[in-house]
């Protein structure tokens, strides 16, 4: 009898377990958009980023805003390389774009993680959107996600017109680099793209569905969630035979 009821406690203390487990990745979605997948048959611990609405800068965007703060992010994936159990990144993302700066910063910390990462563009990947999008080892694109493609663009007034024009081209040098250098597509074909004038009614650009971004060699392969993890998790085998 005494040991059915060791039985049931061991069995009433697996379940308080697991709900306080399932309690926390609700509560850090909900804070973060973010949580570590591990339930997987190969036993893999996948740390899943978003990055949603507006890439947010050194200001708050409005209050109504969906928006990916890179003060969160920028720790977060330190904390991802410096931790032995997590195996992989895989990075979600559905943004318009936003501050230049902040989504270089977490583009470049992405790409210089010296675990697997994956990112999956779904809905949209705009304007910074695009070197985010870029940023991991391996990308993927659904069927119906959009991307922009435009040049840089700054509101309010400009003190010194051709200084400012020359640190916009820097900034749009540093994007084209960054995206060719971490993709198929090349600097002068980003250019071109950026410079279109057919395609935008309001803006200079070019607008690039799913299929239409992998044949750029902007995006390496169109698919969805399961072939995201499915490579992710190649690649960490990959990783640990050599």
């Amino acid at each position: 009898m005494s040991g059915e009821k060791q039985a049931n406690k061991d069995l009433r203390a697996d379940k308080m377990e697991t709900l306080k487990k399932e309690e926390s990745q609700n509560q850090q979605i909900e804070d973060t958009g973010q949580v570590t997948l591990d339930a997987n048959e190969e036993k893999r611990h996948i740390h899943l980023l978003t990055i949603i609405g507006e890439v947010e800068g050194h200001e708050s965007a409005a209050s109504q805003s969906k928006t990916t703060k890179y003060e969160h992010v920028l720790p977060k994936l330190a904390m991802i390389e410096d931790d032995e159990e997590i195996d992989g990144l895989l990075v979600l993302l559905n943004t318009v774009g936003g501050d230049v700066e902040a989504g270089l910063a977490i583009a470049e910390m992405i790409a210089s993680l010296s675990k697997p990462t994956v990112s999956l563009v779904l809905g949209g990947g705009h304007s910074i959107g695009v070197p985010l999008a870029v940023s991991a080892d391996y990308t993927f694109i659904v069927p119906s996600a959009t991307m922009v493609v435009h040049p840089v663009r700054s509101n309010g007034m400009f003190i010194g017109v051709v200084q400012s024009y020359r640190n916009m081209e820097k900034t749009q040098d540093r994007i084209t680099g960054f995206v060719s250098e971490h993709s198929h597509i090349t600097k002068e074909r980003m250019e071109e793209l950026m410079l279109d004038t057919s395609q935008l009614v309001k803006d200079v650009g070019t607008m690039l569905e799913g299929e239409e971004a992998v044949r750029e060699g902007l995006i390496d392969e169109v698919g969805g969630i399961s072939q995201a993890l499915e490579k992710l998790y190649s690649m960490i085998e990959e990783k640990n035979a050599g």
